[in-house]
């Protein structure tokens, strides 16, 4: 096919214009005017140690038309921070993970003490660079430049076993086993005082001791309902759903004080995880798998009504830092990260409601990652009928999904990992978003940038990331956010995302 007088970049640019055009609603008139965008990069304190702050500020300022860092500022995990290691594609820059001391994780800007009285989570200074101030160096050459920055904080204590207090602060599993354990990684109760202590303190702390112009949270822990159904796109097999958690003492009060029966709620659980114990080990129940599990949850009212209540104790921990940020200085923003299952899975689709979270931030920024996101539904199919849709044929219920989901247009199921969801799926993602929030706050599209994905899934091209990015836009973002972190980002794909910001800042 020849296209005379038509460049390649061009074509892509109407490409990606006209397939997302499909799926604009009216609220898309009402996107920002192209200097309003907030064109943001999720950047580990490791990027800036490694290739200097000014060198890389300066490098995704022009070449990426970044104007927001968000610098992950607090996390133990290595999604959004740490350099890259085995096994991962090197991007071809940074350090890799291997040329320095391990990853440890915390507070990667300096903790002042007096935030911390009111919880036992008192020692939490990352290590991993020397006591290296990374915010405060970022902050002022960023403010140069005309750059916004954000702390990104992340809900992740994988292995920080050595953190004083920690244990007492874990999530209790449905077997009463503590998830305080080496052979696991630690998860927080967000109803325990010390818990919620920490993240007011933390918040109090950052937002008083430097000048930074908000904070980008990011919790991405399901509820038990989806932990006990293995139904997250974040793994290819289920194990074992009794992990479920949590389900401690600060749990049951918060429970009884909703007027919920604790004891039946573990009964009912117990019930759904022997369940999917016995549908792994495709023992087919008289009814089938479907009508099964709906007598369960028809039985224990209190599954869904906990499940609902567990996500409520994470969205409450948002709210108040959300005050608090705002009790301190009332030009402070939140952007709150969505994680992916509020795509792909329907029951997180009910729970995480965007016309119930417009209020807790002003920004939402759900995590519309479309490279990876073939491989990730492709999981959740197969995960999800494995187990209360086993009678159904996996390509069938790839499209059912996709028909309540209102998704069209993508691979077959057993091409989904190599082909990725297209462009598409990221403006119809933020349409859903926009018409969920109505003009109420900002929506901010996660872009995928390199995001890992297994051995024989879609490698990214320049040419998909600048669609994806110019969709987002197109279907009326207030902006987009570079994800997961930059130290995974091959340069030549953040290049795209820059090419598709200024194609759209320049459209006629």
């Amino acid at each position: 096919m020849t296209l005379p007088n038509t460049s390649r970049r061009s074509f892509l640019r109407n490409g990606a214009l006209l397939t997302a055009g499909a799926f604009l609603s009216p609220l898309a008139s009402l996107r920002p005017a192209a200097t309003d965008l907030l064109i943001g990069i999720q950047v580990g304190p490791e990027s800036f140690v490694d290739e200097g702050v000014d060198a890389l500020l300066d490098w995704l300022k022009d070449k990426a038309g970044v104007n927001c860092i968000s610098l992950t500022t607090f996390t133990y995990g290595q999604g959004f921070a740490g350099r890259m290691g085995p096994g991962r594609l090197y991007p071809g820059h940074g350090e890799l993970a291997s040329k320095g001391a391990p990853f440890h994780g915390g507070n990667f800007a300096t903790p002042h003490p007096e935030y911390y009285h009111d919880t036992i989570l008192k020692d939490t200074h990352a290590p991993d660079h020397n006591g290296r101030d990374i915010l405060a160096e970022v902050l002022k050459a960023a403010h140069k430049r005309g750059m916004t920055v954000y702390c990104g904080v992340e809900d992740r204590w994988d292995k920080a076993f050595d953190v004083p207090g920690l244990e007492q602060c874990a999530e209790v599993d449905l077997r009463g086993r503590s998830t305080f354990d080496r052979s696991r990684s630690v998860t927080t109760c967000v109803f325990n005082p010390n818990v919620k202590a920490f993240w007011m303190g933390l918040t109090r702390d950052l937002c008083s001791s430097y000048p930074i112009d908000g904070f980008l949270f990011e919790n991405e822990r399901s509820g038990p309902l989806t932990n006990a159904l293995g139904a997250t796109p974040f793994r290819k097999t289920v194990g074992d759903t009794s992990h479920v958690a949590c389900f401690c003492e600060h749990h049951r009060r918060a429970a009884e004080a909703r007027g919920i029966n604790f004891e039946r709620t573990k009964q009912g659980y117990e019930r759904l995880v022997d369940f999917v114990q016995a549908a792994l080990k495709d023992q087919r129940p008289p009814d089938g798998y479907y009508v099964t599990f709906q007598e369960i949850i028809r039985e224990f009212p209190e599954i869904e009504a906990y499940d609902r209540m567990c996500d409520e104790g994470k969205i409450q921990i948002v709210e108040e830092m959300h005050k608090t940020m705002k009790s301190i200085r009332k030009d402070l923003k939140l952007i709150f990260h969505i994680e992916q299952t509020i795509c792909f899975n329907p029951f997180n689709r009910a729970t995480l409601n965007y016309d119930r979270l417009w209020d807790k931030a002003e920004y939402l920024k759900p995590a519309t990652y479309n490279n990876c996101a073939g491989e990730r539904y492709a999981d959740f199919v197969h995960t999800l009928g494995s187990t209360i849709f086993r009678d159904v044929p996996q390509d069938e219920l790839f499209t059912l999904l996709n028909h309540w989901l209102n998704y069209e247009g993508f691979a077959p199921l057993s091409e989904l990992p190599k082909a990725g969801l297209p462009a598409s799926y990221v403006a119809r993602e933020a349409k859903r978003a926009l018409a969920g929030v109505k003009g109420r706050c900002g929506i901010l599209s996660g872009i995928d940038v390199s995001v890992p994905v297994g051995e024989g899934s879609r490698i990214a091209s320049p040419e998909d990331t600048y669609a994806a990015t110019y969709a987002a836009l197109e279907a009326g973002a207030q902006g987009v956010v570079l994800s997961r972190k930059y130290s995974e980002m091959r340069k030549e794909l953040l290049e795209g995302a820059g090419r598709a910001i200024s194609a759209w800042r320049n459209r006629t």
